[in-house]
């Protein structure tokens, strides 16, 4: 079980580091995400809040002192790639990021229930 474990931190690295450097851009890059939202007619009120929530939720995952928590940051990762990528096909951008991260996101998620039920 081994190679599970490893392969789970892997895979939660890596969903950290794409969901960091989304919430980064949404913190620096303000205005550009702004107009994205704009495209799409989501609420440019949110691109701040949920920049905050995708911090919270790289932490919750990360930190793992409450499933109920980190079950709810998986969820909202989940929903998160699913409207990006639906967002990204829309506007004719490159998916890979997006597609990556929800690969990731369940190798994470699945890996992570197996190599704590075996501990």
């Amino acid at each position: 079980m081994k190679w599970a474990k490893i392969t789970y931190w892997i895979s939660t690295i890596l969903l950290s580091l794409i969901f960091l450097y989304s919430a980064q851009m949404y913190f620096f890059k303000t205005e550009m995400i702004k107009g994205f939202f704009e495209f799409f007619n989501y609420p440019v009120y949110i691109v701040i809040p949920l920049a905050i929530l995708k911090v919270l939720g790289v932490v919750m995952v990360l930190w793992r002192k409450s499933n109920w928590l980190t079950e709810w940051a998986y969820a909202g990762f989940f929903f998160d790639l699913v409207l990006a990528t639906a967002a990204h096909q829309e506007a004719n951008h490159d998916l890979g990021l997006s597609v990556a991260g929800i690969l990731v996101l369940f190798i994470s998620y699945f890996l992570g229930k197996q190599v704590r039920s075996n501990n």
